[in-house]
């Protein structure tokens, strides 16, 4: 009996994802990651590949407006999505707020982590602003979410800073939120 050594060969598919509000219509292997698809074949490189398990949120991407470890995600499954890299935050009128917050708070030191904070703050403010509760929200059926340093932990803590600026990061989505840092 012969054993091969040939990789399997995967299946290809064909797919439309809208990246950064740019239509891409791509051939790929049906067991290519979101992840590995933006960064290798789209050349979108902001998204990092931290631990590739979905353990510290450093590819973190918006997916119809959610955010998602984008590691853990077949690219084929999200055929016909909008997706929004750290490459997509930015306006016509320059940064994002919060990436201006992150500069301004000094909320990055080597900056590996910074495009996936960069998308979940985006996410997590929208859910907060949406009424979405978190594990620690105080009054879940509060119409408004108040973001306090502790709210904002947890909704973070999908995302690790192995530099430690978690201060920072707290602190500029607090000026982003608007609230004042308790």
């Amino acid at each position: 009996m012969q054993i091969s050594t040939r990789p399997h060969d995967g299946v290809n598919s064909r797919i439309s994802l809208t990246v950064n509000g740019k239509l891409h219509t791509l051939e790929l292997d049906t067991r290519a990651s979101l992840l590995d698809t933006l960064r290798e074949r789209l050349h979108l490189t902001g998204t990092k590949k931290g631990c590739d398990h979905g353990q510290c949120g450093a590819c973190t991407v918006l997916v119809n407006g959610r955010r998602i470890n984008s590691c853990l995600s077949l690219a084929v499954m999200h055929d016909d999505d909008d997706i929004v890299t750290v490459e997509g935050l930015d306006t016509p009128k320059g940064l994002h707020p919060l990436q201006a917050a992150f500069i301004e708070r000094d909320a990055l030191q080597c900056g590996y982590c910074t495009p996936g904070q960069l998308c979940s703050a985006v996410g997590m403010l929208e859910e907060a602003q949406a009424g979405w509760p978190s594990h620690v929200t105080a009054d879940v059926a509060a119409d408004q979410i108040a973001l306090s340093d502790e709210e904002i932990r947890e909704r973070m803590s999908g995302n690790i800073c192995r530099c430690a600026a978690y201060p920072n990061i707290v602190a500029a989505i607090h000026d982003v939120a608007g609230e004042p840092q308790k």
